[in-house]
């Protein structure tokens, strides 16, 4: 499948690769409208230093409408989506009743009775269908993955860069809106929510799919006016690593649970129901028999995801997730599912196809955040 930018991303040369089943961009490598070449490092440095314009339409779109939807979604999500309010956002989770994640998904509340959601591109479907098997209210749950693309606008500078094109907005972190941009009404109306996966402000803009064409445009203006450029998923994985985010396939799965996962903060047990709820209370009470810490370097190696971790003694006590090189700490970085009785600051090893490269657990996030 193919965004509606597939044809722009062709034509700037960026290198593209399959996500979810959508050829998306990984970098932006040529010159592009004046702008010098890019690449991973230098999309990475834009965003953490003015700011970066990402195409993440690959991103799936649901509406759930109808009188009831807030109970219904809540009954079936694991965090509490009674703690927001309308017009705000909310990281959630859908699992399986073994506790295992079907996926990670952002829940946007207009009201009571209307709620848009934006899964993983690959797990949009699935979503979809747990869903509609479970609509025991007559709610109107649409799969619009095709009606809307998703516009990623992060780093320092993202609000200098809306202001530029007529948006002065004032949104709490993981608050939005959904306005017309002045002088441009043809354009229809844009969700815009404060929120991100890179760990510096940002903004997530959702137009409709014949309008993000215009509106990408309209905002590389801007972010080129703002010293920023374009940027590829590349870029979004190392920014993600460096903020300890968790991504669906490597620190989320069927096999990996919340709790593991070190999201149980999005996982309201007090809640009398949600999907997986039985199993993830009883893995909280017997506790977990794996979590996820951060790992860096202590030499030259850079952990890549299914790298065995091992103890002093060449035990293997966990697996790497997700591995790189951070471009803010000129290090090897990497989250890993090991023992729990590993302590942040421990030595340990990984194993790098037959050699051992040494590296310490550490806190996350590897740098600090400014999402707030």
């Amino acid at each position: 499948m193919e965004s509606p930018l597939f044809d722009w991303h062709k034509a700037a040369g960026a290198k593209l690769a399959d996500f979810g089943g959508w050829q998306m961009p990984i970098e932006y490598p040529k010159e592009i409208e004046g702008l010098s070449a890019g690449g991973v490092l230098a999309e990475h440095a834009a965003v953490r230093e003015s700011v970066g314009l990402f195409d993440v339409s690959h991103l799936g779109k649901i509406e759930v409408s109808g009188i009831g939807s807030a109970m219904f979604l809540n009954r079936i999500f694991t965090n509490d989506l009674g703690r927001t309010g309308h017009g705000s956002a909310q990281y959630n989770l859908l699992c399986n009743e073994s506790g295992g994640v079907i996926d990670d998904l952002i829940v946007y509340r207009y009201n009571e009775d209307k709620f848009f959601l934006i899964p993983n591109a690959a797990n949009c479907g699935a979503v979809f269908d747990v869903l509609v098997a479970a609509n025991d209210l007559g709610l109107k749950i649409s799969n619009v993955h095709h009606e809307f693309g998703v516009l990623a606008l992060q780093g320092p500078k993202s609000a200098e860069v809306l202001a530029r094109i007529g948006l002065d907005l004032d949104l709490d972190y993981m608050a939005f809106v959904e306005i017309q941009i002045p002088g441009f009404e043809s354009l229809g109306t844009v969700i815009i929510c404060r929120t991100g996966y890179t760990g510096e402000i940002g903004y997530e803009l959702v137009p409709k799919w014949n309008s993000v064409l215009p509106l990408w445009h309209l905002l590389l203006k801007a972010v080129i006016a703002e010293g920023g450029r374009v940027c590829g998923l590349g870029s979004r994985d190392t920014l993600r690593t460096e903020m300890g985010y968790p991504l669906h396939g490597h620190e989320l799965s069927l096999d990996i649970s919340p709790l593991q996962a070190n999201a149980g903060w999005a996982v309201a047990l007090a809640k009398e129901h949600f999907h997986g709820r039985e199993a993830l209370a009883t893995e909280k009470s017997k506790g977990v028999v794996r979590i996820l810490r951060g790992l860096i370097s202590l030499d030259r190696g850079i952990p890549r995801t299914g790298m065995n971790v091992l103890d002093t003694r060449g035990n293997v006590v966990g697996i790497v997730t997700s591995g790189t090189f951070s471009p803010t700490l000129k290090n090897g970085i990497a989250l890993a599912l090991v023992r729990p009785d590993i302590e942040i600051g421990s030595e340990l090893a990984i194993d790098v196809r037959g050699r051992t490269s040494a590296v310490k657990v550490a806190r996350v996030p590897f740098v600090p955040t400014h999402v707030r």
